[in-house]
């Protein structure tokens, strides 16, 4: 028989999920998500999350409770009667009578290979980390910050020059599949866990926003990481004189390339920039209040030449 599902998620990450399990035929019984937050142009609209929006589509009903301390709340998740919950970036932290709750207890699809990288920006860390590879897992939730034992594994290359959006958007898939699978094995009985490493544990911190300005200083590789790593959100920056005016220059893409200098000179017609040790070459940037531009059309529009220093 189908499942009886709570789904708990909030962002983009999380609907591809949400549509695989209804279109698997799992019953959603109810979706829980953040509270609408303030957006439009003027900051005060309320703007629905995501998956709030999905959740709507389908026709499920959304919850979207600022905590889930409150015994009322927790009595509430109770009284849907799920088999199974299943978290995806919600970014609200389930308390033991949550977690307990389910028949079947609680999957999180996570997007690390855990140990490492536990916490809130798996993505952002690997990429900033230069690590080689991730993947999804799905694992049974605990108390714990991403402790739990691990069911489902799936890795993926991350290659020189992907950005966070681009791993971001491949595990977004990625993690829709595996829950799928995961309970389809659970509704046969047959989904197993195994604890994860002892050894390994990373924590993947919140990005903090002084950690996004390039400091030219570093390694090339490290200069390199760091861009792909905060792309698109929320974007390495430097400051550049650009047609005698210094802007804040946003850094989306970049590229390793040969060359040494002053750090943070440019090295040709072409935005490549001297770091420590090394050099990079930027492929695609966003002046303020502009669209993403590759480097050549941006050099179209700015008059910023070889021997300029980037800040």
């Amino acid at each position: 028989m189908p499942l009886r599902v709570v789904f708990m998620g909030t962002p983009d990450f999380s609907v591809p999920t949400l549509r695989a399990l209804a279109e698997a035929g799992h019953e959603i019984a109810a979706v829980y998500t953040q509270p609408p937050r303030a957006g439009g142009r003027r900051g005060l609209e309320l703007t629905p999350s995501p998956v709030q929006r999905e959740a709507e589509r389908l026709g499920v009903p959304v919850r979207a409770p600022l905590s889930l301390k409150d015994e009322a709340e927790q009595q509430a998740f109770r009284a849907l009667g799920a088999d199974v919950a299943v978290v995806v970036a919600y970014g609200l932290i389930l308390p033991r009578p949550v977690l307990q709750a389910p028949r079947l207890g609680c999957l999180n699809g996570h997007a690390s290979l855990l140990p490492r990288w536990r916490g809130a920006a798996p993505i952002q860390r690997a990429i900033m980390a230069g690590d080689a590879e991730t993947g999804m897992m799905v694992m049974q939730m605990d108390e714990g910050l991403d402790t739990g034992p691990v069911a489902l594994v799936e890795k993926i290359a991350i290659d020189a020059d992907m950005t966070a959006g681009d791993l971001h958007d491949r595990l977004m898939a990625m993690c829709a599949s595996l829950m799928a699978e995961a309970l389809a094995r659970l509704e046969a009985g047959t989904l197993s866990f195994a604890p994860q490493p002892a050894e390994g544990a990373t924590y993947a911190a919140k990005i903090a926003k002084s950690e996004a300005r390039v400091d030219w200083s570093r390694p090339a590789a490290q200069v390199h990481n760091l861009i792909r790593g905060l792309s698109p959100f929320p974007g390495a920056w430097c400051e550049a004189p650009v047609s005698g005016r210094t802007e804040r220059l946003k850094l989306l893409r970049s590229t390793l390339a040969e060359g040494a200098g002053a750090p943070g000179g440019l090295l040709d017609d072409r935005l490549t920039v001297a770091c420590g040790t090394g050099a990079v070459r930027l492929v695609e940037v966003q002046r303020a209040g502009a669209r993403p531009a590759a480097a050549q059309d941006f050099l179209r529009g700015a008059k910023i030449e070889k021997g300029t220093m980037l800040s």
